[in-house]
């Protein structure tokens, strides 16, 4: 079963996982710290559940969920995977961490590129890839089918959903890829977003006013 720990780090409050199961490997989704003290806790979550980070990985490469690509993956000694279609936001983010306000030393490139429909492994655990645009090229979700959730990152929050006027943005495609791909999982399958409360997939059918549809799709 897999254990989902999730912190809010940086001025934009994004929401950081850590997704560990019962043999003590976990990997990391959008490290968002911004100061010495989130990286802190976010260390001594790890130490004092004696976890061995495997894998880093990016919901999308917009500067905020990226801050600490490096640092992640320099202390832990992993690798980072994102989908290649983010790769224009990593060639960029040293300048859009000056244009933000973020301090930031270097930029991780992608080590593996991650795929629609993929499925990636650590410990005991899978989670399947949904590649979701329209927030911004190269955004993807992770569905765990076994423990239905989502890892959502800005494509779907509760009662929104993901800003469309930044670079890359799409509304009609974001709509596309929540109906397409995320209202197909089953109405209990719990949605963890890249800010804000998690929520869940049947209640944002009914209730999110940008692309509620009234009704089960199942």
């Amino acid at each position: 079963m897999i254990s989902v720990k999730r912190f809010h780090f940086n001025p934009y409050q994004v929401n950081t996982y850590i997704l560990h199961d019962e043999s003590g490997e976990c990997i990391i989704i959008d490290p968002g710290m911004d100061s010495n003290d989130e990286k802190q806790e976010f260390d001594n979550y790890i130490e004092s559940n004696n976890l061995k980070p495997v894998k880093l990985y990016n919901t999308h490469a917009h500067i905020d969920h990226i801050i600490s690509n490096g640092y992640v993956c320099e202390k832990y000694g992993i690798p980072l995977s994102a989908h290649p279609d983010s790769t224009t936001f990593y060639d960029n983010a040293m300048v859009y961490a000056s244009t933000f306000g973020f301090k930031m030393e270097d930029v991780k490139p992608i080590d593996d590129f991650l795929d629609d429909n993929q499925v990636v492994e650590f410990g005991k655990s899978k989670l399947k890839v949904f590649e979701t645009p329209g927030h911004a090229d190269g955004s993807v979700c992770f569905y765990s089918e076994e423990d239905k959730f989502v890892i959502t990152g800005d494509v779907l929050f509760r009662e929104s959903i993901g800003r469309t006027d930044l670079k890359t943005g799409d509304y009609d495609l974001l709509q596309k890829s929540i109906w397409e791909k995320l209202f197909t999982l089953p109405d209990n399958t719990t949605a963890y977003p890249g800010h804000g409360p998690s929520t869940n997939i049947g209640f944002e059918k009914i209730h999110n006013p940008f692309v509620a549809i009234g009704k089960d799709l199942d």
